[in-house]
């Protein structure tokens, strides 16, 4: 008998090594990223850059944008050292989480802040720490070109709009 169990061993570890693997990573649970989004609306309303507040609670900025981007989960004792840094009590990151009977009753659901996922991401920080290196008054010009931009590019388009009304485009356009 002690043969047949020790022939048994390496067959049920070879079954074991074929199974395929689970899958470890997954779409982060909304709460994460509702309270991620929380962390960085206060951090910014506060004026504190994620440095500042990474270094006030002892983490990497790194660690900082994975916690408000929701790819790392927020332990509660570190939700407390990020409340108490930006000076605000913990529940303030569950306000106006779906589901958070109190905020149900106080609260309407917080708008997701388009301003605030670009801030957060690679290109809204690669783009912010530019702006910072520029002297103030061309940061002032580069502001109000991109301003200038935003405005034109909202405005309907006019000469597209007549030319497919039938109209012809204004005289200033035509060509002799």
């Amino acid at each position: 008998m002690e043969h047949e169990t020790a022939l048994l061993k390496p067959q049920r570890s070879i079954l074991l090594r074929m199974e395929p693997k689970p899958k470890i990573e997954s779409d982060p649970h909304p709460a994460d990223q509702h309270v991620g989004r929380q962390i960085a609306t206060v951090r910014v309303q506060s004026d504190v850059s994620q440095a500042q507040l990474a270094r006030s609670i002892g983490i990497s900025f790194q660690q900082l944008q994975k916690y408000e981007n929701a790819r790392n989960r927020v332990s509660a004792s570190m939700l407390y050292e990020i409340a108490t840094s930006l000076d605000v009590p913990v529940s303030r990151f569950f306000d106006g989480l779906p589901g958070n009977d109190e905020a149900r009753v106080e609260a309407r659901p917080l708008p997701v802040d388009e301003r605030l996922d670009f801030i957060a991401s690679a290109e809204g920080r690669r783009l912010i720490e530019g702006l910072v290196k520029l002297p103030p008054r061309v940061r002032g010009r580069v502001s109000s070109l991109i301003a200038a931009l935003g405005e034109e590019l909202a405005l309907p388009d006019t000469k597209a709009d007549s030319e497919t009304a039938g109209e012809s485009p204004p005289a200033e356009h035509k060509t002799a």
